[in-house]
């Protein structure tokens, strides 16, 4: 696929316009949004999402689209199970509920950045070092592992730890407890600047979507090795997750196997990415140094769509199911702190 440098100047600046024009709505007038405004919200992301895969289909062909739906979908669920820590974090410190909009905000253009460096990064790797594959399946595969492990076991408020650096800013500069609005900053009593909570809330929430990038990445250059279908996948992916933390909150509550789902697609990606892999092998200690010219090493895009959306449909199914068995503690224990929401 080969895309002219005005696409990508031209997708940079209306990303950059949308979420632009989101933040001085939301920075204008904080509020809780009412589930209409978050479903509203979130219809035209989606449908933005649904229109750009279909231009893609025809200006490029099929495979490109696929590629971009199945990666665009592998980067949701991914997303929705970060919503999980989102809530946590949001709990913990505890903030407002009509500055929460302004806070997942801040963190989702401050992880859209960051993504994009690591995007770029990882581009650059696959494309001068072949073996990175390698890397990445083991990683994912190893993700994988870890994430199901943590779905068997209960999970708790107060598991959330702080990462090094939130920790560090807290200890090295000044802080008020007290929240002031949207301020980021301010000027105490002896004239000396401070943070505010607003200030460790986004710091938290922008450096934790970084750790999740580290397999959702790796994720999705499984699904394509194309850089632009990479990134524009994780921007429609950011695109709509503030308004899924207001209009599923409720529900995630329910999606009690949802670290098993994902645990099965990060792992199928890793077996994937191991397999493209060994086709492209260059390692000396491997098979001689030579390709594996084995049909079955390459999965076809369609199929992996296909278990990408079986997976999700099957997990959601299950899980409303068994959740519909449980008690409310049952619930908590297996996805973690319940909230109330309402419909603002």
């Amino acid at each position: 696929m080969d895309v002219p440098t005005w696409v990508w100047i031209a997708t940079a600046v209306v990303t950059i316009a949308i979420f632009t024009f989101d933040l001085a709505i939301v920075g204008r007038r904080p509020h809780e949004p009412s589930m209409k405004e978050c479903a509203t919200y979130l219809s035209i992301y989606v449908g933005l999402a649904v229109l750009f895969g279909l231009g893609v289909w025809f200006t490029s062909g099929g495979t490109p689209a696929l590629e971009f739906f199945s990666g665009w979908l592998v980067e949701y669920s991914l997303s929705i199970d970060n919503l999980f820590i989102f809530i946590i974090i949001m709990a913990k410190f505890a903030v407002p509920r009509e500055l929460q909009q302004y806070a997942l905000m801040i963190g989702i253009v401050m992880a859209l950045v960051m993504r994009a460096i690591f995007i770029a990064v990882g581009a650059a790797a696959i494309s001068n070092f072949s073996w990175i594959f390698y890397l990445f399946g083991l990683f994912l595969v190893y993700t994988a592992f870890k994430l199901a492990k943590e779905g068997a076991e209960d999970e708790d408020e107060d598991e959330f730890e702080e990462n090094k650096l939130v920790a560090f800013v807290e200890r090295r500069f000044p802080a008020t407890s007290e929240w002031h609005g949207k301020q980021l900053f301010i000027t105490g009593d002896n004239a000396k600047r401070m943070i505010t909570p607003m200030f460790i809330v986004i710091l938290t929430l922008g450096t934790t979507d970084l750790l999740f990038a580290l397999d959702s990445i790796p994720a999705i250059f499984g699904i394509t090795k194309e850089p632009y279908l990479v990134l524009t996948a994780n921007i429609f992916a950011l695109m709509g997750l503030r308004q899924l933390y207001f209009l599923i909150g409720g529900l995630l509550q329910r999606l009690v196997y949802l670290s098993y789902g994902l645990a099965f697609l990060l792992a199928f990606i890793g077996v994937k990415l191991f397999f493209h892999a060994l086709h492209e092998n260059e390692l000396p200690f491997i098979n001689g140094g030579e390709h594996l010219d084995y049909a079955w090493l390459e999965i076809p895009i369609w199929l992996s769509l296909v278990v990408i959306v079986a997976t999700l449909a099957i997990t959601a199914v299950l899980s409303l199911w068994a959740s519909s068995r449980m008690s409310a503690e049952e619930q908590d224990a297996k996805s973690g702190p319940r909230r109330d929401w309402d419909d603002g």
